[in-house]
């Protein structure tokens, strides 16, 4: 039976150390923390999960909350105008259901099938020197801790990675008591507002610790009137200045917030990071190697939304690559060839999208966020392309490509009438879409 130790246990952490398990594999998995001090401690993040990501855990049975999760059937975008009112606003359709839930009950819950169903679980902070002795014992040491001295391991990939700091401040609040959007009062909707020249405040519904909730995130240009969440430590001063700038610069988001209330005491989160792509093995002082998972490899900002979708994907595509491997040494080539894999399905097309919307967004994309207010396959498409941002490829990046795109859609919905892009007085957001810290 082959050894394999897996260390981290976010999504993708536990999802390959379950996944591992359930092949017969001997798994050990360490993790900084028990199930019982994640579940009552801090959010860890914002997580919208889409169709083809969830998918990777009903293969695997792990869809523990799919019956309490709210169902999200589809993403809107608004843009601010200067009047205080949008100038665009619109809902995508989902075709398959996104679901959020909160990482404390998600790992939590994993974190006890894993050690329920026979895994042998370490609680330790791993460093550098614990993971040189192990690579001795183990056939294969997976790396799935994004955060501390592990990830000095991983050197920067300069190439992949053309941003050196944080691209925008975060701000989360858990929450309870929010109303509907009375446009589409039945419908759950992860909603998108974009502010030009500010940020971006994004609501989604979620399911936490004590229930259904909703999560209200900002993301704001560094220096900008966002970046105010530095060095708040009390949970209420949090939320009301995160529902202050909500009252200025998205009203018609704060007109359902006003009756909001923390979730608990650990409902907030704020914090900034430099989006990165890191080489994905680490030497260790002994010669082992170790191979990175996941946002220790490809950590991308959140605008876009994608990290617990992207690590569902590298879970399943490592998973896959190590079924296939049989009994063969998990060398070098077949480390590379295993990140290649991921990195070319799912992490490239990722952190290209994501490293366009951090940028001032050209006239084209602009026409297409217009567009989708009044071209409903526009705005479906749209709202799809967060399950496969992939099918960003063929229509969003190039001027052309956007232009073939809306005339034929336009042709086959003859009646709509031509659309005017927002205005330009809305670059300066580096307009995007985010559901994920």
């Amino acid at each position: 039976m082959r050894k394999i130790l897996v260390v981290g246990a976010g999504q993708s952490g536990l999802q390959l150390a379950l996944g591992l398990q359930s092949k017969g594999y001997e798994v050990t998995l360490m993790s900084n923390r028990t199930a019982d001090e994640i579940r009552s401690g801090r959010v860890m993040s914002t997580q919208c999960m889409f169709d083809t990501a969830l998918q990777h855990e009903r293969d695997l049975k792990l869809d523990f909350w799919a019956s309490r999760a709210p169902k999200i059937q589809g993403l809107g975008v608004s843009v601010a105008a200067p009047d205080g009112g949008r100038a665009v606003d619109w809902l995508g359709r989902l075709k398959g259901h996104a679901q959020s839930v909160d990482q404390r009950v998600k790992m939590a819950g994993w974190l006890d099938t894993f050690a329920q169903r026979g895994g042998q679980l370490v609680i330790h902070g791993a460093t550098v020197s614990d993971l040189d002795f192990f690579a001795r014992t183990y056939d294969l040491v997976l790396v799935a801790a994004g955060k501390g001295e592990l990830v000095s391991m991983f050197e920067r990939n300069a190439a992949r990675s053309p941003y050196d700091a944080p691209q925008r401040s975060l701000a989360v609040s858990y929450v309870h008591g929010l109303g509907p959007r009375p446009e589409h009062p039945d419908t759950e909707a992860v909603r998108c507002n974009l502010v030009p020249g500010v940020g971006e405040l994004f609501v989604m519904p979620t399911l936490t610790t004590s229930g259904r909730a909703d999560i209200l995130f900002w993301e704001g240009l560094p220096g900008g009137p966002l970046d105010v969440f530095q060095g708040i430590k009390d949970p209420a001063e949090h939320l009301a200045l995160t529902l202050e700038l909500m009252e200025r610069f998205t009203p018609w988001e704060y007109a359902r917030a006003t009756k909001v209330e923390l979730t608990d005491a650990g409902g907030t989160l704020a914090g900034r990071y430099a989006p990165v792509v890191r080489n994905p093995i680490g030497r260790l002082p002994g010669g082992g190697l170790v191979l990175g998972v996941a946002d220790v490899v490809v950590a991308n900002d959140p605008i876009t939304g994608q990290g617990a979708n992207s690590a569902a994907k590298c879970a399943a595509s490592y998973l896959s690559s190590i079924l296939m491997h049989g009994d063969r040494p998990f060398d070098e080539a077949w480390m590379k060839a295993t990140f290649d894999k991921f990195w070319f399905t799912t992490g490239k097309p990722v952190t290209d999208w994501t490293n366009a919307m951090l940028g001032v967004p050209p006239e084209h994309v602009l026409n297409l966020i217009g567009a989708a207010g009044q071209l409903q396959p526009v705005a479906d498409r749209f709202a799809n392309g967060f399950d496969n941002p992939s099918d960003f490829d063929a229509y969003f990046y190039d001027p052309q490509d956007a232009a073939d795109y809306l005339a034929e859609v336009a042709a086959a919905v003859p009646a709509v009438p031509a659309v005017p892009a927002p205005s330009r007085a809305a670059d300066g957001a580096a307009d995007g879409a985010s559901v994920e810290a």
